[in-house]
């Protein structure tokens, strides 16, 4: 019976090995659902790693395998194993495979990054009035005032994940700053005044997201939009990207900030355009009618109880027995 010749078994063994790797690598259930346009350049770039990693395990595991099996201690046989000091082809090999695999990949990262809109956020133009909302100060109200004879931008150096190629030199079309604290993510929208504790946003919107943190270092990730970007205090950073899919996502701090790390979570809710509309109008009154309240409200003209009332909850008493302390005293 004639041998099968090494090469033959070494050739089978790759065209199985490739196989296995590529369905493996394409038909996994790792990642969680997908639900911005960035995220399926970041799930081919994973798949390719993916793929790379089973087909090297599936090597070096199964030529393990096979020489625990083929050069086993025969019973009976105590001679000395061959005296092989070295094979420069094959050290050469196996160091041009990482090689070349280590150089594709980078190069491959980089164009992922480059079309997600990393390379962009260098600087951004704010007006006047954006330096005024954001400072909150009387110097920048002044400048928004002055501003309005003139359309000289102030220019804000940013890092982050700015604008893709597609978006280059074009306006977001929705703009909300956030900012992490310990141990919480405050949503504020500078179009319509409305502060949030969570990330609402329309499906098919270029959302820009300004970043900051008044206290550490924070790290805004939604898995499901393949995204992450630091918030760092002093440094302006930016997150730029459109939601694909209508629904609640989570949002973790993925850098450890204190004692409460795995506490400060929140979630984007990802509306259809009606939806978000909705969500913007009634949340405009509600704030509109809360500050109205605030200021017709004359704490002069409430009694003591009724000055108090509001806080019952918090001291751990009920109504009545505030009022019959007020009555005693």
């Amino acid at each position: 019976m004639q041998q099968v010749p090494v090469s033959l078994w070494t050739l089978v063994a790759g065209i199985v090995v490739t196989a296995i790797s590529i369905w493996i690598g394409h038909n996994h259930t790792l990642m969680p659902v997908q639900a911005s346009l960035q995220a399926p350049l970041v799930d081919s770039f994973f798949n390719v790693m993916f793929t790379i990693a089973i087909a090297l395990f599936l090597v070096v595991e199964g030529t393990i395998v096979v020489f625990l099996v083929k050069f086993r201690h025969r019973r009976g046989d105590d001679t000395d194993g061959l005296p092989i000091e070295g094979n420069v082809p094959l050290e050469i090999f196996w160091t041009a495979i990482p090689t070349v695999i280590v150089l594709g990949l980078g190069i491959y990262s980089v164009d992922v990054f480059n079309q997600m809109g990393g390379f962009e956020p260098a600087g951004h133009p704010h007006s006047a009035a954006h330096v005024a909302h954001k400072s909150g100060t009387a110097i920048a109200a002044t400048l928004s005032d002055a501003s309005e004879a003139t359309t000289a931008p102030t220019i804000a150096p940013t890092i982050g994940i700015g604008a893709s190629p597609q978006t280059l030199n074009k306006p977001a079309d929705l703009v909300v700053d956030v900012k992490g604290i310990q141990y919480a993510w405050i949503f504020n929208y500078p179009d319509s005044g409305i502060t949030s504790g969570e990330l609402h946003i329309p499906v098919g919107a270029d959302v820009q997201l300004n970043l900051s943190a008044q206290d550490v270092i924070h790290s805004f990730w939604v898995p499901n939009f393949r995204l992450k970007q630091d918030a760092i205090p002093g440094i302006p950073t930016e997150l730029r990207f459109v939601a694909t899919k209508p629904g609640t996502y989570p949002v973790v701090c993925a850098e450890l900030c204190g004692g409460y790390h795995g506490s400060m979570r929140t979630q984007v809710i990802v509306h259809t355009p009606e939806e978000y509309d909705s969500w913007r109008t009634e949340n405009q009154i509600a704030q509109q009618q809360n500050l109205n309240q605030v200021v017709a409200i004359n704490p002069s003209d409430l009694s003591t109880s009724e000055f108090l009332a509001p806080h019952t909850h918090d001291m751990g008493i009920s109504a009545a027995t505030l009022e019959s302390l007020v009555m005693s005293h």
